[in-house]
């Protein structure tokens, strides 16, 4: 299982979320630090604990960056990220709200393109949609749904230009999941191209508030 973790809620809030998921890192593609809807004005302690404390068990940093499909200053993007950098040590970047559109597809490089020169590691994209192809080209790793479990259930397609990639270069994240079949949401992304997944029980505004205990193994 390689597993893409948005927990969406302060280590204050929530230690024991925070505590499995450290000890569950090696499980993980990678863990997305959002401490303000991006990283914030200043460093938060508790946040620069738990991202140290996840480091060291292993797991891998993504810093969460809106770029408000494509409205948002690509200077205030590679702000965003160089903030995560330096105060989180993260390892990449999560950037959410993408473009999916080919006309969009151009400033999408270039600002990956930056991110790369300024040694970003890893980046992610996140349409939540299956984009235009040349999208996942650019990312190590394309989020290409992000929904409630019912609409994947029953309205997912899958465009056959996602064959000609690796199943570890795509990602399914899938909320309102029923807690005993998390297990199947894992095995169904898998079936359907993504070997990167994040099923959640949580349901809307914030479905990614809480860690779905049978992705760790443990209890509430």
């Amino acid at each position: 299982m390689s597993l893409l973790i948005p927990l969406y809620v302060h280590p204050a809030e929530d230690p024991g979320a925070w505590h499995r998921l450290i000890t569950s890192a090696t499980r993980t593609y990678g863990v997305v630090l959002n401490p303000a809807s991006g990283p914030g004005e200043a460093p938060d302690p508790a946040f620069t604990a738990a991202a140290g404390a996840l480091r060291a068990a292993g797991a891998r940093l993504l810093g969460y960056v809106d770029t408000d499909y494509g409205v948002r200053d690509p200077a205030e993007i590679t702000e965003d990220v160089r903030r995560h950098r330096e105060w989180y040590a993260a390892d990449g970047c999560f950037l959410d709200r993408v473009t999916a559109t080919a006309d969009g597809l151009p400033a999408c490089r270039r600002l990956v393109r930056a991110l790369r020169r300024l040694g970003v590691g890893t980046v992610v994209l996140n349409p939540g949609v299956h984009p235009a192809p040349g999208y996942a080209r650019l990312a190590d790793l394309t989020v290409t749904f992000e929904g409630h479990w019912s609409t994947y259930v029953s309205a997912f397609s899958r465009p056959t230009w996602t064959a000609r990639h690796p199943s570890e270069r795509l990602c399914h994240l899938v909320y309102g999941v029923p807690e005993a079949l998390v297990p199947l949401a894992v095995r169904t992304a898998h079936e359907r191209g993504a070997a990167v997944c994040g099923p959640v029980t949580g349901e809307p505004p914030n479905p990614w508030a809480q860690l779905t205990p049978a992705l760790t193994g443990a209890g509430r």
